[in-house]
């Protein structure tokens, strides 16, 4: 059955992935960038349909600093783009959603919420709040409006290209996984296509968690 889904940061990583699978899967995409979406007036420029089935929000950040040098610019830069981005994103397809048989929602969190990781403050502080807000919406929106966050560990995406630099690099962070590698775009976009399919029905207010065994596992 075809769906129709809005997909805010299409362009690369995660968001492109999931843009592919959900299109060869015979869905319809309404995909932009988040630079797109914030610089414009998304009702004037998205064509979204009256009904919509999906909304997914990709954006992202990595800044990571020691928490005495990060400054209170950066921290509204993290909040701006990963929390209150998606918080214009679900005002705006409320509506829509509302108007499906039933419709389901994806965020984006980090594996770093739930593990504490040095230099992480501003983005697991930004992630954190997509979290409450995912199990918050999630009761608010039930049962019509399922809800749901993916928090995935360190992926290969253009956004880590400076922290996989090389294969020193590379070979570091996949040691730091017990299953001993880096995540792959595909993989959080095989959980996006999941939440968005009724063999997720009886999930909300969720944190799916493709990051390797690192928040759950320790190899002593």
């Amino acid at each position: 059955m075809m769906r129709n889904i809005l997909l805010i940061g299409g362009s690369s990583g995660i968001g492109l992935a999931a843009k592919n699978l959900l299109e060869s899967q015979g869905n319809k995409v309404i995909a932009t960038s988040r630079s797109t979406f914030e610089a414009t007036n998304p009702q004037a420029t998205l064509s979204i349909p009256e009904s919509l089935d999906g909304l997914v929000y990709c954006p992202g950040t990595i800044n990571l600093k020691p928490f005495h040098r990060l400054t209170d610019q950066e921290f509204l830069t993290d909040w701006e783009v990963n929390f209150l981005g998606a918080t214009r994103a679900l005002r705006l397809a409320l509506p829509s959603l509302k108007k499906a048989p039933s419709a389901s929602v994806v965020l984006f969190s980090t594996v770093a919420v739930k593990c504490g990781m040095p230099m992480h403050a501003s983005i697991a502080s930004a992630k954190g709040a997509v979290e409450g807000l995912t199990r918050s919406l999630a009761a608010e929106w039930a049962p019509k409006i399922r809800v749901n966050a993916i928090a995935p560990s360190l992926t290969e995406t253009p956004l880590a290209a400076g922290i996989l630099a090389d294969d020193k690099r590379r070979e570091a962070a996949a040691e730091r996984h017990p299953l001993k590698m880096i995540g792959q775009a595909e993989h959080s976009a095989e959980l996006v296509s999941y939440l968005l399919s009724d063999a997720s029905r009886f999930t909300t207010g969720q944190i799916l968690r493709p990051d390797g065994g690192l928040s759950s596992l320790r190899l002593f």
